[in-house]
């Protein structure tokens, strides 16, 4: 995952100083990209001294921070290639009527407010450039219900409405948009989970790497819009299709009738 391209192609981000967030920032940087890495803390993540890193310290939830910090980085490189939605957060995993109300609506700030703005703030840019691409991190959770995680499931389905308007509003302004599911990734959040305790398959860093490059290349255009499953899927079968084409709601969120003679179908 190494480039001889000059550092011209730009990307913001966010959550990048730690855990999938680094991991999307290094292989990026790897491939020749510069990176502005938004968090909280406005951290470093490791193993991206001397290459094309900023770090902005930014709460992807407040409107004028987002707005400010997208700015000052089209100031800086005048250009914006690549958004990744990277910053999310998860609730302590109990039924619905025990959750916290504020711990609850606060990952729902996170995980699509959060989308939101950094989407709204660097689209135009896009746009004014001649296009872009917005990878949003989902997961397979929004795919599903859950007794446990309502918040965070919620959350998820709620971005993969985001990801199919941004496609769809985008299209004749070269903007494409895109749901990454990363699988389970060994991290911090990943081991806080009583989902995930004692597992001991993780998926591998390397296939969330190299599918974020391939939508970052433009490999697999013909996802605009869809979701994608890293530790799952084969990335040569997904640029195959991605050339091939899709069936109409494939790998997007849809109602399923219950037959031909459903009236909602």
């Amino acid at each position: 995952m190494t480039s001889d391209r000059a550092p011209d192609r730009v990307a913001v981000i966010t959550g990048a100083s730690r855990g999938i967030g680094a991991h999307l920032t290094r292989a990026l940087l790897g491939a020749g990209w510069h990176v502005a890495g938004l968090s909280r803390s406005g951290g470093t993540p490791e193993g991206v001294e001397g290459q094309p890193f900023e770090s902005f310290t930014c709460d992807v939830t407040d409107e004028q921070a987002v707005e400010a910090t997208v700015a000052r980085v089209v100031e800086r490189h005048g250009r914006i290639d690549l958004l990744v939605n990277n910053a999310g957060a998860i609730e302590p995993e109990v039924p619905l009527w025990e959750a916290d109300v504020e711990t609850w609506w606060r990952v729902m700030v996170i995980n699509v407010r959060g989308p939101f703005l950094l989407t709204r703030a660097v689209v135009p840019h896009m746009i004014g450039a001649g296009g872009g691409r917005v990878i949003n991190l989902n997961s397979g959770s929004g795919t599903r219900e859950s007794a446990l995680l309502t918040a965070y499931h919620a959350s998820k389905s709620a971005l993969a409405r985001l990801t199919g308007g941004t496609a769809l509003a985008g299209a004749e302004h070269g903007v494409l948009a895109f749901d990454l599911a990363p699988g389970v990734i060994e991290s911090d959040m990943t081991h806080s989970m009583e989902l995930h305790r004692g597992r001991t398959e993780w998926t591998d860093p390397e296939d969330l790497k190299a599918l974020a490059l391939a939508i970052a290349d433009g490999e697999l255009d013909g996802f605009n819009g869809r979701f994608v499953r890293a530790g799952t899927d084969d990335l040569d079968t997904l640029r195959e299709r991605s050339r091939s084409g899709l069936a109409e709601g494939a790998r997007m969120l849809r109602l399923r009738p219950w037959g031909n003679d459903d009236p909602v179908s």
